[in-house]
């Protein structure tokens, strides 16, 4: 059997909060009272950091049912990082706004150590998948 410390537990919890406490201050005022319409990409990026934010909010309680969302964080951050930031500062360097992003962005190594490795490759890599296809099962019916 595969187990987590309770340590990896708390640490989990603590990457969860602190995306529901950085989103909190700084989303969540402008969806409760927003100032103006959204621009396409911007109104894009908000929906999808609230839902981000919200699923943060349930990782609290299910610390590893929502581990997919750290690990979707996690690999997000690092293609920014590898896709975006770097190729720039390899030609060049990065201007004020984008050195400022990879700054933020670079904190990611902390979801990074607080992901069970093993847990992580037990459940998602060993572990045997749903079947595409499965036979019919008779129902279970309570009297």
């Amino acid at each position: 059997m595969n187990t987590v410390s309770t340590a990896r537990l708390y640490a989990l919890r603590a990457m969860y909060l602190l995306v529901v406490v950085g989103l909190g201050s700084v989303l969540w005022p402008g969806i409760v009272t927003p100032h103006a319409p959204w621009e396409l990409m911007r109104g894009t990026v908000n929906c999808m950091l609230a839902a981000f934010s919200l699923l943060c909010l349930l990782g609290l309680r299910y610390p590893l049912q929502m581990l997919p969302v750290l690990l979707w964080e996690a690999l997000w951050k690092t293609l920014w990082l590898l896709l975006v930031a770097l190729p720039q500062w390899l030609h060049g360097g990065l201007d004020p706004a984008t050195a400022q992003y990879v700054f933020e962005i670079s904190f990611v190594v902390l979801v990074y150590l607080a992901i069970p490795w093993r847990y992580v490759h037990a459940q998602y890599v060993r572990k045997p998948g749903t079947p595409w296809r499965q036979l019919r099962q008779p129902c279970e019916t309570s009297n």
